[in-house]
């Protein structure tokens, strides 16, 4: 009895290893969509370097930062700074990249530039109808992101709108503003520079376009950090920190820049 009571004993200890060992092998991170093809891409890489299976819940950077200090992921992902609040509480960032915002409309609207002051007033209401900034009559359709958005935090604190704001709409992913936005003619929205696809104009600030190179050298005033959020009381696993290390790394800034960031490595 004892013998086969030490033979159960050994094989569940076994299994316990192999449950660690397999654990191990794999990072989870939850949080920004506007940061998608940037983990998309360095988590592929990582996991073909490494072997370990990589996830990304695109939950958005409020839920990401809340599922890191829960412990319910390894690492968070958030498109805006952490508040001090989050800090006190035991956060601790790592700016992976820097990230314009696109302000995006349909392509077939005729305005092409609109200065800081002119997107303010559009999204806190003061103008209303493209004609007043030199496109055809038509009232301007505000979309925007939901509250505790990366996005919308970082377009609302440099555009000094900060709730103020007055949307049409309040959308839950880059990918669906860029979507409404494609499909309306009199819309207007933000999105990361990292996500904007054909379907939509990006339109030049102040008259600088932006792009990697003004993003970079700060003429592109509608920018904000892609961070990396983790505990500070928490050792990452083995292969979390190894993905952390990769990501952060000169080897990773390529893939960054692939991916429409531009790396701070």
């Amino acid at each position: 009895m004892k013998r086969i009571l030490a033979i159960l004993m050994a094989a569940a200890l076994i299994l316990s290893f192999a449950g660690c060992a397999k654990a191990d092998k794999s990072v989870s991170t939850d949080g920004s969509t506007s940061m998608e093809k940037v983990i998309g891409a360095l988590g592929e890489a990582f996991s073909q370097k490494s072997g370990a299976t990589f996830t990304y819940n695109p939950t958005g950077s409020g839920s990401g930062i809340t599922a890191v200090l829960e412990g319910r992921c390894d690492i968070g992902l958030s498109s805006r700074s952490l508040k001090d609040s989050e800090k006190e509480s035991g956060l601790t960032e790592t700016v992976l990249a820097l990230d314009g915002i696109a302000i995006i409309v349909n392509p077939e609207n005729t305005v092409s530039d609109l200065s800081l002051e002119d997107i303010a007033k559009i999204y806190t209401g003061q103008i209303t109808n493209w004609a007043d900034v030199g496109g055809a009559d038509g009232q301007i359709v505000v979309i925007g992101r939901e509250a505790g958005s990366g996005t919308r935090d970082g377009f609302e604190s440099i555009t000094g709108t900060k709730d103020s704001c007055v949307y049409r709409q309040e959308l839950t992913s880059t990918g669906d503003v860029i979507t409404t936005v494609a499909g309306n003619p009199n819309a207007i929205g933000y999105a990361s520079l990292a996500s904007v696809k054909d379907t939509v104009k990006a339109l030049t600030v102040g008259g600088v376009a932006p792009t990697e190179d003004t993003v970079k050298d700060g003429s592109y005033v509608v920018q904000r950090p892609f961070v990396l959020v983790t505990k500070a009381d928490t050792k990452l696993s083995a292969t979390a920190q190894a993905f952390f290390d990769f990501a952060t790394s000169a080897e990773a800034s390529g893939i960054i820049s692939a991916a429409g960031a531009v790396p701070l490595a």
